[in-house]
């Protein structure tokens, strides 16, 4: 199985999450590729940093992988700005450090880390300078429109107001401009719809990909098993972006997985201390819901084919990553390894599931 989308935070922000740690639980759950995403401490948005956190993080691959006797591999992604030069240089060390680097990614609006691409302008100058650069990798983002957020109707005492204040809208618009500009630029790689998670939006890349966009999308647990009517159940722990959306939207999600129209399971495994999620703080913890999804799937008589696709095979094709075999974690085991998965975090996002 592979994870391309997970937080593995580390450094200064080891009590969220390491790569360490991450890895060994990821690993329980059979998950043997881990993608790890640039909003760390430092920033992966040079090929230093990079290379020393790809160096890092094999390190602690290798270590686990004698221990499992199971292949593991670590991977990352390297941020983009708006500076050409940073995005010539980013490139240049996609091609350095390739398939370490699996790929790049923008944030077309602020999330966790403060790597926000906000200023349409900004989004289409990272397509064009990628276009004139003769990038063909994947290019990974972050879609919520800046101008249709309201943060100020975010009330902490009312947890669901987070899903009001990053509104579906923002995701469609956000989605539909990131396809306008492949269009615009000329864009030769692979545009990918992180964490879709709005019918509106899925809507959008199944167009585009039926007039020839080079456009994928993925989906997590908590987009695909949760609503926003779950969020007051759990004070702010509950609380990522993009939010929990309506149950429209989730089932939306869900048949998307079942129907092929999204391309693979990511987990967006984002911990937090309980310190910072009371503080306001974005981000869950994301493998067990990688694993209840996965038996969700197949309570609704998902093809077995079309699973290893989702987990395994249609990444392993467009990152350009042999990840073998290709296996997909039984119901069995997924029911023996949850509680242990539960237990290695401070919460759990998904404990009303079983």
């Amino acid at each position: 199985m592979i994870d391309v989308h997970v937080h593995f935070r580390d450094g200064s922000q080891s009590a969220k999450e390491t790569i360490l740690h991450g890895m060994q639980i990821g690993a329980l759950c059979g998950i043997r590729a881990f993608f790890d995403m640039p909003n760390c401490d430092p920033p992966l948005i040079d090929g230093h940093a990079i290379k020393e956190r790809i160096e890092l993080g094999q390190k602690y691959a290798d270590r686990i992988s004698k221990q499992i006797g199971h292949p593991l591999f670590y991977g990352v992604y390297g941020g983009v700005t708006a500076e050409p030069m940073q995005l010539e240089h980013i490139v240049q060390a996609y091609r350095t450090h390739a398939p370490g680097m699996v790929a790049l990614k923008m944030f077309a609006g602020h999330s966790t880390g403060n790597m926000g691409l906000v200023d349409p302008a900004d989004q289409r100058n990272v397509f064009d300078n990628l276009a004139l650069s003769g990038y063909e990798g994947v290019l990974a983002v972050h879609c919520e429109k800046e101008t249709l957020l309201h943060p100020e109707l975010w009330d902490p005492m009312r947890p669901w107001t987070h899903s009001i204040s990053r509104g579906s809208e923002a995701e469609l618009v956000s989605v539909t401009e990131q396809v306008e500009h492949v269009l615009s630029s000329g864009f030769k790689g692979t545009l990918h719809i992180c964490h879709i998670s709005t019918q509106g939006a899925l809507e959008v890349v199944r167009q585009a990909k039926q007039s020839g966009v080079e456009i994928t999308c993925g989906a997590t647990a908590h987009h695909a098993l949760l609503d926003c009517s779950a969020a007051g159940q759990n004070w702010n722990l509950l609380k990522m972006n993009p939010p929990l959306r309506s149950h429209t939207d989730r089932d939306a999600i869900f048949q998307g997985l079942l129907d092929g129209d999204i391309d693979w399971i990511e987990s967006d495994h984002a911990p937090h201390t309980i310190p910072d999620k009371i503080a306001g703080a974005s981000g869950i913890p994301g493998f067990a819901g990688t694993l209840l999804l996965i038996k969700a799937l197949r309570d609704h008589h998902i093809d077995d084919k079309r699973l290893v696709a989702l987990c395994q095979k249609r990444a392993a094709t467009v990152f350009h990553i042999d990840i073998q075999p290709e296996h997909v974690v039984s119901d069995k085991e997924i029911t023996e390894l949850l509680p242990l998965i539960r237990a290695s975090y401070p919460w759990d996002p998904f404990e009303f599931i079983r």
